[in-house]
């Protein structure tokens, strides 16, 4: 696709100088969404990038390709020109030849910290714009003032929401050292009163988890960090005692535990909490931020000014203060291996564009 801007003249932004300020469509992208959460992840891309008047390949995770050919099939009722939507099918060599491809201008990848750095590297022989969406292991810090049973309540379903898998779930809990006995004893009893079971059950708080192979992953993640040492408050390997088939994961918490434990460090991908003490704030900020990922971050607070503070200085691209739900309109991505690009709203759209500066414009 050639970028073409679709402004009017009367529609250019022209500053003192005469210079004609332009936003085009970046061109051909590649687009490439994991398994989870598999029609957002999609949207999230498809949309700014027509929206954007680009041109683009889809490629789902070959774990999950339904949500994708659904896209597919609505976006051809809906009239879209033929080749503006185009989808294919297939596992990583597929999205390593759209990196290479020197057709494409642009690749934009959610999943893995390991995914999004193989695609940088076969997208930097053609220096296309990459934008990436990756992993998490992001802390939520309750401030002493926070009401600490609430905190710990709803710190632990956040962190097993969607069976904890999500990139930006909760998985850090840093609790005040001299609170620390309390603490664990309210995210044990809470993790305990989860419901795990079948997704069509009413009573069913967690489903299991995607697939087979995130299910080792999280039960070998599990077994090496009761192996390591990290006392385990409850759950643990196996599945739950009343399922004894499917991919199903105990309600895990771990604490207390030292931030460079490896499942401190390692994002789970399961509903695994671990819990971390801390001697003051500024210890809590340090331990936060000790992480080689930097999507998201929650502060608990009964001070909103002390809260704010504590965001302003936490490395991660999104910060939830007081249990704030997510904000669509919103930018969400992060900071370090988390990832270098956003989605959602304004940010999200301005990913897919050019920026063009012409000369003489209003002369």
């Amino acid at each position: 696709m050639t970028a073409l801007s679709l402004l009017r003249d009367e529609q250019v932004e022209v500053n003192e100088r005469g210079t004609a300020i332009l936003a085009e469509p970046v061109g051909v992208c590649a687009l490439i969404t994991p398994w989870n959460w598999p029609m957002n992840q999609i949207m999230c891309k498809v949309a700014p990038a027509l929206a954007a008047g680009c041109t683009m390949v889809l490629k789902p995770s070959e774990l999950a390709p339904l949500s994708a050919h659904l896209i597919a099939e609505i976006i051809d009722e809906a009239g879209v020109p033929p080749g503006v939507f185009n989808l294919i099918d297939g596992d990583a060599v597929a999205g390593t030849a759209m990196a290479e491809h020197p057709q494409v201008d642009m690749i934009s990848l959610t999943g893995s910290t390991r995914a999004g750095a193989e695609v940088s590297r076969h997208a930097a022989a053609s220096i296309k714009r990459v934008s990436l969406e990756l992993g998490g292991k992001s802390a939520n810090i309750i401030l002493p003032d926070a009401d600490l049973e609430a905190a710990v309540k709803e710190g632990v379903q956040a962190c097993f929401r969607n069976s904890g898998q999500s990139c930006n779930a909760p998985t850090r809990m840093l609790v005040p050292a001299d609170r620390l006995d309390e603490a664990l004893a309210i995210a044990g009893a809470a993790a305990d009163e989860v419901v795990v079971g079948p997704p069509d059950d009413d009573a069913t708080d967690i489903g299991p988890q995607a697939n087979e192979k995130q299910w080792k992953t999280t039960q070998s993640l599990i077994e090496g960090a009761v192996k390591e040492g990290a006392p385990l408050v409850t759950g643990g390997p196996g599945r739950p005692p009343h399922l004894n088939a499917g991919f199903y994961t105990r309600p895990t918490v771990f604490g207390p535990v030292d931030n460079q434990h490896m499942i401190a460090r390692t994002e789970v991908f399961g509903p695994v909490l671990t819990i971390i003490p801390y001697d003051d704030v500024e210890q809590a900020i340090a331990i936060a931020n000790d992480t080689p990922y930097g999507l998201s971050a929650y502060v608990q607070s009964a001070d909103i000014g002390q809260a704010r503070q504590v965001a302003r200085r936490l490395r991660a691209g999104m910060i939830h203060l007081n249990g704030a739900p997510t904000d669509i309109s919103a930018p969400f991505g992060g900071y370090k291996q988390s990832g270098n690009g956003r989605e959602w709203g304004r940010h999200g759209l301005q990913e897919f564009l050019e920026t063009k500066a012409i000369m003489g414009y209003g002369k």
